[in-house]
C-alpha cells in the first residue's frame, strides 16, 4: 500500500514546493496567487466555519448520491426488461448530460428555490448516467450459457436476472459509482454557488467576493478531500464485497 502511493506522494510534494518557491521567488501577491503555506494558515484559522459549511456541501452530496443509486438501479431494471423502452428514454437520458452545468444550477434554483431539493437534483442529474450505462453494460456480460442452463431448468427472467445478470454486472457498477462520485461534490459545489445559505459554494463565492485567494483555495482543498474520502469509501465496499480468496488476498 505505501508503495503504491510513493510516487504520487513524490509528486505532490514536488508541485506544492515548485508552487511555494515560485511565489516567494517571483514575490506574487497572496491576493493573486497565495502559496500553499498560506493556504493551510487560512484553512487552520477557519477551520470551524469552513467545516461547517464541508458538512453541509457533504450532507447534500450524500443524499444526492444515494438517490441516485437507487434512481440508476430502479431505471437500469425497466430498461432491461423492457427494451422498447430503452430505445426511447436513453436518447432522452444522453440529452440530460449534455447541459452545462454552469447553465443547468441556476436554474434548478430558479425553477424549485433555495431549499434542498434543487441542489439534490443536480446531483442525481449529474451522477446518474454513468451508473446507468455501467449497469446496463454490465447486464450484457452475464454468461449466455449459464443464462441458457437456467433457463433449461426453469427458471423465470427474474430468477435468470438475480442468478446470473445481477452478479454479472458488480465490477462495472463498481467502477460507474466511482465515476459518479468524483462528480458528487462538484454538482453540490455548483448548485451552491448558483444559490444557497450554507455550503462550499457560497462560502467559496463569499471568499472570492472578498478577495481571499486563500480561503478560496482552502476550500478547493476540503472539497477535494470529500471526494477522495468518498472514493476510499467506494473503494473499500468494493474490497468487503469482493469474494473468493484471491480477492481477500489482494485487500
Amino acid at each position: 500500500m505505501l508503495i503504491r502511493l510513493l510516487p504520487v506522494t513524490l509528486l505532490s510534494v514536488l508541485l506544492l514546493a515548485g508552487w511555494e518557491g515560485y511565489c516567494r521567488l517571483a514575490e506574487v501577491s497572496p491576493l493573486i496567487l497565495p502559496p500553499p503555506s498560506g493556504v493551510l494558515r487560512a484553512l487552520a484559522l477557519n477551520r470551524a466555519e469552513i467545516g461547517g459549511h464541508a458538512l453541509a456541501t457533504l450532507a447534500v452530496a450524500g443524499l444526492g448520491f444515494a438517490l441516485s443509486v437507487l434512481f440508476a438501479f430502479v431505471t437500469s431494471l425497466a430498461l432491461h426488461f423492457l427494451p422498447c423502452a430503452e430505445r426511447g428514454l436513453m436518447p432522452l437520458f444522453v440529452a440530460s448530460q449534455t447541459v452545462p452545468l454552469v447553465a443547468l444550477a441556476p436554474l434548478m434554483i430558479l425553477w424549485f428555490g433555495f431549499g434542498l431539493l434543487p441542489k439534490v437534483l443536480l446531483v442525481i442529474l449529474v451522477t446518474f448516467f454513468p451508473m446507468l450505462l455501467s449497469l446496463l453494460a454490465g447486464y450484457r456480460q452475464a454468461p449466455r450459457a449459464f443464462t441458457e442452463l437456467l433457463r433449461s431448468m426453469g427458471a423465470g427472467p427474474w430468477q435468470v436476472f438475480r442468478r446470473a445478470t445481477l452478479p454479472s454486472a458488480r465490477a462495472g457498477f463498481l467502477a460507474g459509482l466511482r465515476i459518479s462520485a468524483t462528480y458528487a461534490i462538484v454538482a453540490t459545489i455548483f448548485a451552491e454557488y448558483a444559490g444557497a445559505r450554507r455550503g462550499l459554494g457560497i462560502y467559496i463565492l463569499s471568499a472570492k467576493n472578498n478577495f481571499r485567494a486563500d480561503l478560496v483555495l482552502a476550500a478547493v482543498v476540503v472539497s477535494a478531500g470529500l471526494t477522495l474520502a468518498l472514493l476510499g469509501l467506494l473503494r473499500l465496499l468494493d474490497r468487503l464485497t469482493a469474494k473468493g480468496p484471491e480477492a481477500r488476498g489482494d485487500a
